[in-house]
């Protein structure tokens, strides 16, 4: 990264969740993957996109399992899943990027695009979250799915509780899909 967009970039990160600028779309956030690697998500213009703050010691972490399975049916139909480990909530994702990969793919055959640590709220907000959560709230804990439609917008937030297999899920997703 040069050095002025780095500076840049601190100097929003420094700021208060409410003052920072909100990316317009999901296409104007760079993120770096699980291997430090940077990732334009511009990558997934065009794709149905299911983002998920993701813990490995949650116990809501057996959803990892319909997450692969949601993504290996419909990603050829345009569906990206996108994980985001987060620590937030109960110090669940603990981890190093090599341990949660290890974790993902040992216990659940993750292939979908893992990215690294982030916060999803407070005042250290990613700006990722600050771009999701925007007109659809803040993750009340680990899991949370937000569906963004092919044109980059949030469509929709689901709860935790909201089972990848879920027909609610389904149906939101089927829909952007069309």
């Amino acid at each position: 990264m040069r050095p002025v967009l780095f500076l840049a970039l601190l100097a929003t990160l420094a700021l208060p969740a409410a003052e920072r600028k909100i990316p317009m779309s999901l296409y104007d956030i760079t993120l770096n993957t699980l291997e430090g690697k940077p990732q334009s998500l511009a990558a997934y213009k065009g794709k149905v996109v299911l983002a998920v703050n993701v813990a490995s010691e949650c116990g809501f972490t057996p959803q990892y399992a319909g997450l692969q399975k949601l993504y290996a049916e419909q990603k050829d139909r345009g569906l990206m899943v996108l994980g985001f480990p987060c620590n937030q909530f109960g110090g669940q994702e603990p981890g190093t990027p090599a341990q949660i990969e290890t974790f993902c793919q040992k216990n659940y055959g993750v292939t979908f695009p893992l990215f690294e640590k982030l916060d999803v709220k407070g005042p250290g907000q990613a700006p990722l979250y600050t771009f999701l959560t925007a007109k659809h709230g803040e993750p009340a804990w680990n899991f949370h799915k937000y569906l963004v439609g092919k044109d980059g917008q949030v469509i929709q937030a689901f709860g935790s509780k909201v089972a990848p297999d879920s027909a609610e899920l389904k149906a939101a997703i089927e829909a952007a899909l069309k």
